[in-house]
């Protein structure tokens, strides 16, 4: 996956979490917008490029414990259903992370 598309699902993923956990319905809130900022310079700065595997493969941790922590709570409220917001990706996701 290249790391364009690594961010536009980071972007979806964190704007399904801010609406559902924030309350925030036309953007998302300030938190949630410095997490996004985050994640990409995180992917940005990524060494392995649009070769990355995913983050849970991955040899280079390049976030932050605390960043981390909440990444993964966006993940695990989101992941669960991508298969109904965003089915491809979802199924591009379990393809790359079988390999």
């Amino acid at each position: 996956m290249s790391i364009k598309t690594e961010k536009k699902t980071i972007e979806l993923m964190l704007s399904v979490y801010c609406s559902k956990h924030h309350g925030v319905s036309r953007d998302i809130c300030e938190e949630c917008g410095e997490l996004m900022s985050y994640a990409h310079k995180r992917l940005d700065r990524c060494p392995h490029g649009d070769d990355k595997p995913s983050c849970r493969k991955c040899t280079t941790h390049c976030y932050s414990p605390d960043k981390r922590k909440r990444m993964r709570e966006v993940m695990r409220y989101v992941g669960p259903r991508m298969l109904f917001i965003h089915p491809i990706g979802a199924i591009r996701h379990l393809i790359k992370e079988l390999r």
